[in-house]
């Protein structure tokens, strides 16, 4: 039976023939409640940074108790092992290792109301925040649910696309009493200007401006409630007359009528970045009516036909609600930032309006780049295309390519210029819904050193960041010299890899002038290596070596992003085949490696340095992005069943049922996206290149709904958790002669079908 056999690691752009665009088809009766599956405490402890509030998928709301607002975990606002609840506020970010958001928080209280300051944890009398029990909360996608003990009162929260809802129900013969404070920011980032307006005796209305990771951040509300109100305005604890506040600090103490008996209280809160306006338009447009139960069965049916994309067939199931979890946490970012009437805040903070158009936020490139991102292109095509027509929006409403965007500002955080690596990746994929020339010239310009043309709006330690002197340095030396810059050889390697996508994408598009420029500057990660450890290590402006030089040392200010050489040295996936030579030839090659994973796991230097090196194998480093293809290196060296063992590891002993079950940051979904690619049996080593690397399948059936009644299945056979090796492996009944397939074969639908097994075929894919 002839095999069927792809072109390797080298893969080139003449070789690709692609299939149409494909998505995954609208399910609009599924038998399954695959939200049932979700655990959205998962990630809530260790430091996952996720919340557990409710949300819609890619929503602009994301309404969800905070518990904390400062320190490193407190960057979601909600972390599982506390024990008090500061209140609800209307936006967060999943899984970022900095905090921002946490804007419009409401907290009820019921009797006397003694604070209009939210307290401390180690003292929750000192404030209006409440304790409770995690026996009393409940939570599944696009609902939550607590009893505030301090207050006996319940607190459930729901949302739709831009809107939160709050439903409450007070004990009988208190006073029922709701807070609206502006003050609360997670991380605890100024806000110069914040406004509470009384519009009538049900209905307030108000924004929040904030100085933050987002330097300039806006946030308009409006909202509706089901009860009249008698209020109280403040500036901080200071009392103001009149039905408007416009300070630092705006609060309001809202008291219900009447008093008496046990009540239920539901509050709509529209948000827009655009206006009060925009945010009543939102709301009404959202929730027109004061159905909370209605609006919670929306948010079920929707989160159930976004999970609906892929079902795993297993009998684990653990496994199964890791899965779906994870699946969940994909698609709550990036975010809707239109609102309903197509008005949207721009780079340079103007307003437009473009019904044609849906803008996004919130894009942390450096992490998504690598899973989160060739997951949609598999099962969210159309929505990635989505993101990348965002991201050619703001290339020129701020003259460059986002790196970290959030609410309309450019963070600068991390390091590449990895947006090149989406619109790459969807290219090669054939899903080119967006001007592709126009798209090739930002890449360009976003990967050359010109601080002229940006936006003012963007402060110019920001445009440090995105236009950095590394830019100029490896352009024009090689390499970014380490006694002129940080993070060199992180910076260095990653512009490599985004320089030769552009080469790619050049000589596709039939421009030669800019391929010939690009693929030399590909080849500039060769300048790195060090002849004597073979590792990437920092050179001086000179020419020569960084001086001492310890591999296992993490330290600021070093030539490494949050990490070492150990775990930097590996990122060369556009080329394998030149690594393997430059590390000395094969079996150097796979010494190296083997050593990496077998070696202690401790870490020199600076601890500090180190956070986000956890989830550790050896110096492998599960818990951040950098070490995330590492193991799939075994498929180019003839030991594939290597590329499984360690795949089975990671995905059985670094994923968890429980609050500490992510590995690291879930960094924007990055973390999970891992895990659903992993445990399909593939994943994206090099986004660009349109390949999928097999690995280890975890279930023993995997569906992934495609477009035209398409499907894609993965089939187990002899699975179990013992039987992790692979004995052989069939595409539409045909062998497979190489550890991977194209993306080509996955879009037009099929089986991939492995035969598994307790001990590894060490004879599987070997190329002599």
């Amino acid at each position: 039976m002839k095999n069927i056999k792809l072109i390797g690691c080298r893969l080139a752009t003449s070789f690709i023939v692609f299939s149409g665009l494909f998505f995954s088809c609208s399910q609009t009766h599924i038998a399954k409640e695959y939200v049932d599956y979700v655990n959205v405490f998962i990630g809530t402890g260790g430091h996952g940074h996720t919340y557990p509030g409710a949300t819609l998928p890619h929503g602009m709301v994301q309404l969800s108790p905070d518990t904390r607002l400062f320190g490193w975990d407190g960057c979601s606002g909600y972390y599982y092992a506390d024990s008090s609840i500061i209140g609800f506020s209307h936006t967060h970010l999943s899984g970022t290792g900095i905090g921002d958001y946490g804007d419009i928080l409401m907290m009820p209280t019921s009797g006397e109301n003694k604070f209009m300051v939210s307290g401390n944890a180690e003292d929750p009398d000192s404030g209006y925040r409440s304790r409770f029990s995690h026996k009393e909360e409940e939570a599944v996608p696009g609902y939550y649910k607590v009893r505030l003990s301090d207050y006996d009162i319940t607190a459930e929260l729901t949302a739709a696309l831009r809107t939160g809802f709050h439903r409450y129900t007070y004990p009988e013969g208190k006073a029922a009493n709701l807070i609206i404070d502006m003050e609360p920011t997670i991380h605890g980032h100024q806000h110069p200007v914040t406004e509470i307006r009384v519009v009538n005796d049900s209905t307030i209305s108000g924004m929040k401006y904030t100085t933050g990771w987002a330097k300039n951040h806006y946030v308009y509300f409006y909202a509706e409630f089901s009860r009249p109100f008698s209020y109280t305005l403040y500036s901080g604890d200071t009392v103001v007359e009149g039905d408007l506040i416009k300070a630092e600090t705006a609060k309001a103490l809202l008291t219900f009528i009447p008093e008496g008996a046990k009540k239920e209280v539901l509050v709509k809160v529209g948000i827009s970045s655009v206006d009060c306006e925009g945010a009543k338009k939102n709301m009404k447009a959202d929730i027109p009516g004061w159905d909370f139960d209605k609006i919670v069965a929306d948010a079920r049916k929707i989160w159930n036909n976004e999970l609906s994309v892929i079902d795993v067939k297993t009998d684990d199931a653990k496994q199964r609600e890791i899965f779906y979890t994870a699946l969940y946490h994909t698609a709550i970012s990036p975010c809707i930032a239109s609102d309903v009437d197509g008005r949207y805040r721009t780079m340079e903070h103007t307003i437009v309006q473009d019904t044609s158009y849906t803008n996004y936020t919130l894009f942390s490139l450096w992490d998504t780049f690598r899973a989160l991102h060739p997951l949609y292109t598999v099962i969210r095509p159309d929505i990635n295309q989505a993101f990348i027509r965002t991201f050619l929006k703001k290339y020129d409403e701020s003259g460059v390519l986002p790196k970290w965007e959030l609410a309309s500002n450019e963070t600068g955080t991390m390091i590449g210029y990895h947006a090149v690596s989406v619109i790459a990746d969807a290219f090669f994929k054939n899903q080119r819904n967006f001007d592709v020339n126009k798209a090739l010239a930002a890449c360009v310009r976003s990967s050359t050193y010109d601080t002229t043309g940006i936006t003012s709006m963007m402060p110019a330690s920001i445009v440090a960041r995105i236009m950095p002197l590394e830019l100029k340095y490896k352009n024009e030396l090689g390499y970014v010299p380490a006694d002129r810059c940080g993070r060199s050889v992180s910076q260095g390697i990653e512009f490599a890899y985004n320089d030769w996508l552009i080469a790619q994408m050049a000589k596709s598009l039939d421009r030669k002038d800019i391929a010939d420029i690009y693929t030399k500057r590909g080849e500039y990660w060769k300048n790195y290596v060090d002849p004597e450890t073979r590792l990437m290590r920092g050179r001086n402006m000179n020419g020569s070596w960084v001086m001492p030089f310890d591999p296992r040392a993490a330290f600021k200010g070093s030539c490494y992003v949050e990490g070492n050489a150990w775990q930097w040295s590996w990122f060369i996936p556009q080329d394998v085949p030149g690594l393997i030579e430059e590390m000395g030839g094969k079996s150097a090659f796979i010494a190296k490696l083997d050593s990496m994973f077998s070696m202690p796991s401790e870490l020199t230097g600076d601890a500090g340095a180190a956070l986000d090196v956890t989830g550790m194998i050896g110096q492998y480093a599960h818990g951040n992005e950098p070490s995330h293809h590492i193991p799939y290196l075994y498929n180019y060296v003839d030991e594939a069943w290597k590329t499984q063992a360690l795949v089975d590891s990671i995905l059985c002993t670094l994923y968890h049922d429980d609050p500490d079950g992510i590995s690291g940051n879930e960094d924007c979904g990055q973390m999970s996206a891992w895990y659903v690619l992993n445990s399909m049996g593939f994943y994206s080593f090099c986004p660009g290149i349109p390949v999928y690397e097999i690995g280890r399948p975890l279930f023993d059936e995997v569906t992934v709904r495609l477009s035209g009644d398409k499907t894609f299945v993965v089939k187990a056979l002899n699975n179990s958790k013992e039987n992790k090796y692979i004995q052989s492996v069939k595409w539409n009944g045909l062998p497979l002669s190489e550890p991977r397939f194209s993306h080509q074969m996955l879009a037009s639908g099929g089986v991939l079908e492995f035969e598994m097994g307790k001990e590894p075929n060490k004879e599987l894919f070997k190329t002599y």
